[in-house]
């Protein structure tokens, strides 16, 4: 039993390490959330944000998120659909 999570952790660790490359490079700036995920603050200023387990989440206008060096952070925009884009780009089976 202790074999199977392993080796489960070990899967998910590894694809979760790639699932954000192109996410990654299309940001200007990645702050770490108190929440473990993390806010993308793109190039235009828009910003998106990825839950700790690598998906794409949901903003509120005006919500203030937590970074993990306790500085508040008031959102200003929502691009969930371009995160989930490029959180799962490459990463078809298509």
């Amino acid at each position: 039993m202790k074999t199977k999570l392993a080796i489960v952790a070990l899967a998910f660790a590894s694809t979760s390490v790639f699932a954000g490359h192109a996410a990654v490079e299309a940001a200007k700036e990645i702050i770490p959330l108190k929440d473990g995920g993390s806010l993308y603050i793109f190039p235009d200023g828009k910003m998106g944000k990825e839950s700790r387990v690598g998906t794409a989440v949901y903003l509120k206008k005006g919500e203030v998120l937590e970074a993990a060096d306790g500085r508040s952070i008031p959102v200003t925009s929502n691009e969930v659909a371009r995160m989930d884009y490029l959180l799962n780009k490459d990463h078809s089976n298509n």
